[in-house]
């Protein structure tokens, strides 16, 4: 789909998204735990980053032993978070400075303290129970040899019967059973609510999980514990796209909803039926560079990050995607260690690198994500035991890594480099106790980073990292390039130069050039044309340093050029 004026052009299409996870974005009321107070008292502070549209994390009423993820009441508020009446404020302060809330759908799975599920128990042959998926074992065994995603058997006994129910994360997360009509209605009902609320859209959490081999085969397995991942049966079974087209009729379609979905495990062809004109949503985060550090055991076996890879990866999905529609673009999420730290040397893990970083990401083709602390160039914390983490993925991880062998130290560097408490660590506001999160005690620890990397003193400093990422939306914004920076082809180019990642932005009417250097030595580039006009530099004093048809990179240098427009 290069630009093409026949294409439906639908209001999130120039849009940039700002994730927040509210846990951690900023205490109003001294309890160690952010809240809604906190995210309305800075909407003036991200409307002035350029944001349209914000995405929460979840904010239902929760147990909260995967945080939020396990929702006990899809109607309600978590308490700690706020009231309903202060989440509605919310949305109506966000309208009048003509932003968009979207909200966590997590409906693969519920806690197993939501009302379907206690119901279920108390009755294992009851209407409940069909709600989810009660199976009997198999010889004294659970009916599969499927690991969970956070480890362990997907299976969990069914007290005072012979059955298990079957939850693909933790055991407090009972999967959602897709097959019921009734169930699939009480949801759908539910994001109507919603979004006859005002809401503008979701983020869609695992949402391809929710198709199931209702035969639950066992698979080889693929570790010492006897058992496969849950996700090989994701990948083996179709008909996943009726479900979600069922859902997209009887919900967001209704409401020109923006849905950005989380897909894993899609099958190569399937991308036109994800986000194709009539696509299952408005489009799905792209993760191909995230999925470069999977190891294939755990995080303890992950190959070290290697830039041509990246660059190859990065390439690949936006050449793919450019046919059919766009992808959502991220450094790093809630689920993901920060970027700057997992995607850049650390000779590049400075304010030149970050900005560098968030250059490319903010102008491929695809709607731009800046996840809280990004736009500030947040790191990875220091961590100094197990103790401190929270996470329940990260406990798992060490505890795989030291059954494979490694020393306690060794587990829990692997942890400090790959957790996903890393982006989990609050919000650093200023240089004061907690970062200015809050007077209480955090419920997570501050990263000690906090000192020298905040948002007040980057308020102060013309060359900061938040006022570089301020210039970056608007460029992307702008009346002269945002139909180009939208709608406009990507093109790679350079990509026989070591440590160089460039890329083209043209239209009809305009060729940007967009040119990193990623390594640790200077670069030199041949250009194709002639430069019209320098838009961006992430050096001080904006010079951009080139002879006749040569453009000189310095190490962790940026520039965004337009060039003559040879059509």
């Amino acid at each position: 789909m290069k630009e093409d004026d026949n294409m439906e052009k639908k209001w999130w299409h120039d849009k940039v998204a700002y994730q927040i996870y509210p846990k951690s974005f900023l205490d109003t009321k001294g309890d160690g735990i952010g809240d809604l107070r906190g995210i309305i008292s800075k909407l003036d502070y991200l409307k002035k980053l350029g944001i349209d549209i914000i995405w929460l994390s979840p904010i239902y009423k929760s147990p909260f032993v995967d945080q939020g993820y396990d929702i006990a009441d899809y109607y309600a508020i978590a308490e700690e978070f706020g009231t309903m009446e202060e989440f509605d404020e919310l949305l109506a302060e966000a309208k009048k400075r003509d932003m968009h809330i979207i909200m966590d759908l997590v409906i693969n799975h519920c806690s197993d303290k939501h009302e379907w599920f206690q119901k279920a128990l108390a009755d294992p042959e009851g209407e409940y129970a069909d709600y989810f998926y009660f199976r009997e074992g198999k010889n004294g065994n659970p009916p599969s040899n499927y690991r969970s995603y956070f480890g362990g058997s997907c299976w969990e006994p069914v007290p005072g019967t012979d059955k298990y129910y079957f939850h693909m994360f933790a055991k407090e997360q009972p999967d959602l059973n897709w097959e019921n009509p009734k169930l699939r209605q009480k949801l759908y009902d539910m994001i109507n609510w919603w979004l006859e609320k005002g809401l503008s859209g979701f983020r869609i959490d695992a949402i391809i999980n929710i198709k199931k081999d209702l035969k639950f085969p066992d698979f080889e397995p693929d570790g010492a514990d006897g058992m496969a991942g849950c996700w090989k049966m994701v990948e083996s079974v179709d008909g996943v796209g009726e479900l979600l087209e069922d859902l997209k009729k009887n919900t967001f379609q209704k409401y020109d909803a923006f849905t950005v979905g989380e897909v894993f495990n899609m099958k190569a062809d399937e991308l036109p039926e994800f986000i194709g004109e009539n696509g299952h949503f408005s489009t799905i985060f792209d993760f191909s560079a995230h999925c470069l550090s999977d190891g294939e055991h755990g995080w303890y076996d992950a190959p070290k990050l290697e830039f041509a890879k990246w660059r190859a990866a990065i390439i690949q999905a936006q050449l793919e995607t450019q046919q059919y529609g766009f992808k959502a673009n991220i450094i790093e999420n809630h689920d993901e260690p920060r970027g700057a730290s997992r995607f850049l040397p650390s000779y590049a893990q400075t304010p030149d690198g970050i900005k560098m970083l968030g250059t490319i990401s903010l102008l491929l083709r695809g709607i731009p994500f800046i996840y809280q602390g990004q736009e500030i160039g947040m790191r990875n914390a220091k961590w100094n035991s197990m103790e401190e983490f929270d996470d329940i993925s990260t406990k798992d991880q060490y505890h795989t890594a030291r059954e494979a062998g490694l020393s306690d130290q060794e587990a829990l560097e692997v942890c400090s480099r790959m957790s996903r408490d890393n982006a989990r660590t609050p919000m650093q506001w200023t240089d004061e106790e907690n970062g200015g999160f809050t007077k209480g005690t955090p419920w997570l620890k501050v990263n000690p980073l906090f000192k020298d990397v905040n948002v007040e003193a980057q308020e102060q400093d013309t060359d900061s990292v938040l006022n570089y990422y301020r210039k970056l939306v608007a460029l992307r914004k702008s009346d002269e390039l945002k139909e180009v920076f939208t709608y406009g082809e990507f093109l790679p180019e350079y990509e026989n130069v070591d440590g160089v990642m460039a890329f083209y932005r043209k239209d009809e009417s305009k060729c940007i050039l967009v040119a990193a250097n990623f390594g640790n030595d200077a670069a030199t580039i041949k250009l194709k044309s002639e430069i019209e006009k320098v838009w961006l530099s992430n050096r001080i004093d904006g010079t951009v340093d080139c002879e006749k048809d040569s453009l000189n990179l310095r190490s962790c240098e940026v520039v965004v050029l337009e060039l003559e427009n040879h059509k």
